[in-house]
């Protein structure tokens, strides 16, 4: 299995896990809050955020376009509310420079063509196709085109659907995210041996998406092999916004960080061995020396 290339690092066996924070759409369409966001990312250590980003004409369905949604900033139609929280070409300059300030990458889920377009002027690592676009074609082959590195997260996704996914992108340029779609998820719907699963039947990295609650299950994921790893950050989960209440917060953000490193060490080689370390209580409490 080949490492992929994300930027200047590589994701794959034998490398630092990469760990993305998602801040996805809980900037609430406010720069000041993806600046917050991106900041404790970085502190915390995270390799990489991530946006979602939306040509919202073309992505939001006629009939829920007029549907009337309470927001913080009033009574809107869900297009007006989705074209509200959507960063545009100076939002994205800013993120862009704070984020290289920062010495962290940034990239984003683009759920239309136009959308990869958009992203292509700054250069991201990678794209991302989330869940949702899994089985939009045209979308995949312009991603494709770019010939960027790609994360593609598999929930909602049968086997099959997958591999026809698959097989439309360079695998020596595809990392495949386990993930269940459900916000938060119940643990007994994560199914984190996927993640093998996944990795015998593809001979590629593969990562995990999480949107449960807490932080102990990401770090089983990647104890049993996930080479990446993504959830959505929040300032507070109490919040209003559609993805705050399913993502973590800056200390678990930080802690999550910190356990994966850990357990990166912890796993070792595979060879057994006698340590340094237990050599004194091997001749203390041994009865024979061998």
């Amino acid at each position: 299995m080949k490492p992929v290339k994300l930027g200047k690092k590589s994701v794959g066996p034998g490398e630092p896990v990469y760990i993305t924070a998602e801040i996805g759409i809980n900037h609430n369409g406010d720069l000041d809050i993806a600046k917050k966001l991106i900041a404790v990312a970085a502190e915390a250590g995270c390799d990489a955020v991530k946006f979602q980003k939306r040509n919202p004409d073309v992505c939001v369905p006629k009939e829920e376009a007029g549907i009337p949604r309470e927001t913080p900033w009033g009574t809107m139609t869900y297009l007006e509310y989705k074209h509200r929280i959507e960063f545009g070409e100076d939002e994205y300059a800013g993120i862009d420079r704070f984020c290289k300030d920062r010495g962290i990458d940034w990239f984003a889920s683009c759920w239309d063509i136009d959308s990869v377009d958009f992203m292509e002027r700054f250069a991201p690592p990678c794209h991302k196709i989330a869940s949702a676009t899994l089985a939009d074609d045209p979308l995949a082959r312009r991603i494709a085109e770019t010939g960027r590195s790609v994360v593609l997260s598999t929930g909602m996704s049968t086997m099959e659907r997958i591999k026809h996914a698959v097989s439309l992108f360079d695998r020596d340029r595809l990392i495949l995210m386990q993930s269940t779609s459900a916000y938060p998820c119940d643990p007994n719907e994560i199914n984190l041996n996927v993640i093998p699963a996944f990795a015998r039947t593809f001979d590629i990295p593969i990562g995990y998406s999480g949107h449960e609650l807490g932080i102990q299950i990401t770090g089983a994921a990647v104890a049993i092999g996930a080479c990446m790893v993504e959830r959505h950050i929040t300032l507070d989960r109490h919040m209003w916004g559609t993805d705050q209440s399913a993502s973590i917060d800056p200390g678990d953000l930080s802690r999550m960080v910190r356990d994966i490193r850990i357990i990166e060490r912890a796993m070792g080689n595979g060879v057994k061995r006698v340590f340094e370390s237990e050599q004194a209580s091997r001749q203390r409490l041994r009865r024979t020396r061998h």
